[in-house]
């Protein structure tokens, strides 16, 4: 592959984590397996909009679904992915803490 298509492939990898709720679930997983009920309810989701997460962070290669009855679990495809999210969320806090305060109307300009 080369250096241009593999960056073509990281940019479409990373549209899976342009929604706020699919970094939520990202995040929920963290700490192991959950069934999609549960996931559901933690992110405050209808369970089709969150089975519509799942599925595309699923088929994107994120998340792995295991099956028990009439149960459906989900976890995270692979640890690097979990420590990737973690990173960023590092970084973004680094930067907040770097960023120059907004100053209120009352303050001035």
């Amino acid at each position: 592959m080369k250096k241009k298509e593999f960056y073509e492939l990281h940019a479409e990898f990373c549209k899976t984590f342009t929604n706020p709720k699919r970094i939520e679930i990202l995040d929920l997983l963290r700490t192991g397996e959950m069934r999609v009920t549960a996931i559901q309810e933690k992110i405050g989701e209808s369970k089709s909009h969150t089975s519509l997460m799942l599925s595309v962070m699923r088929m994107k290669g994120v998340l792995k679904a295991k099956r028990d009855g009439a149960n459906i679990y989900y976890s995270i495809a692979d640890d690097k992915i979990a420590h990737a999210c973690v990173v960023m969320q590092e970084a973004l806090a680094g930067m907040i803490g770097k960023a120059p305060r907004a100053r209120t109307i009352r303050e001035g300009r």
